[in-house]
């Protein structure tokens, strides 16, 4: 019998493309149960000749490219290459811990309600150290609604971080992939995700989160006062319209 999947997307532009080999060496130290094996999905955020060859010549990894949209959107369109029950989240410049990929899968296959799950997060600094955050929340399930109450108390900043989520591809695709947003896009999602569904969240760290200044959210217009006034707009109001929508429509 076929083994089953788990979809790694990552979206990637040509200033992270040399930290695929640090994403793909956490990938190869993932062990997955009998029965399981991974895929990564590369997707390029544009056309070029930069990142093809910071790709891994490795049978599990296809490599795609695209026209510029975003991370939002080459995440996205890294979805017509998915086809196992479940995606997990790699940003290009990330790495995750062992076992991460092993933990979220059984989680969401003990529980059918489960949709999503996140776990904790250690930022990788550019010395090689590492920094936690004393705020997480409690291990254990996400309740509905609980991200999106948090998010609106503290500035619009959510508890559980986004670049951890691991997804069951069917709600994905039924909430239309990651927002076509320039930044903001992926905490989009998990909003979404805990608006129709429960989730998961464990205190063990399951990424190193890297901070570098090539970073998207390391940039001047990440923080451009009028653009993001208008992310967090349409970010509510998406919430608000699913929030609204489940009066009318069957459980995803």
């Amino acid at each position: 019998m076929p083994a089953r999947r788990i979809d790694v997307i990552t979206a990637v532009h040509p200033p992270a493309a040399p930290f695929l080999a640090d994403a793909y060496e956490s990938l190869c130290a993932q062990e997955l149960p009998g029965g399981w094996e991974w895929h990564w999905i590369i997707q390029e955020d544009g056309y070029g000749d930069a990142v093809a060859p910071h790709v891994p010549d490795d049978p599990r990894i296809t490599f795609h490219q695209g026209r510029p949209g975003g991370p939002g959107v080459a995440r996205t369109m890294a979805l017509a290459f998915a086809s196992g029950p479940y995606v997990k989240v790699l940003d290009a410049d990330d790495q995750l811990t062992p076992g991460a990929l092993a933990r979220d899968l059984a989680l969401l296959e003990a529980d059918p309600a489960l949709g999503w799950a996140t776990s904790r997060v250690l930022d990788l600094l550019p010395d090689g150290s590492t920094a936690g955050f004393d705020q997480d929340p409690e291990d254990g399930p996400i309740e509905r609604g609980a991200v999106v109450t948090f998010w609106k108390a503290n500035n619009f900043r959510a508890q559980v971080h986004p670049a951890t989520l691991f997804i069951r591809r069917d709600l994905l695709l039924a909430l239309g992939g990651w927002m076509a947003l320039p930044a903001s896009e992926d905490t989009g999602l998990l909003l979404a995700l805990n608006t129709v569904s429960q989730g998961h969240f464990t205190r063990e760290y399951g990424l190193l989160y890297r901070k570098w200044p090539g970073q998207a959210t390391a940039q001047t217009h990440h923080t451009d006062e009028a653009e993001w006034g208008a992310r967090i707009s349409v970010v509510q109001a998406r919430v608000l319209a699913l929030s609204e929508a489940r009066r009318y429509c069957a459980p995803l």
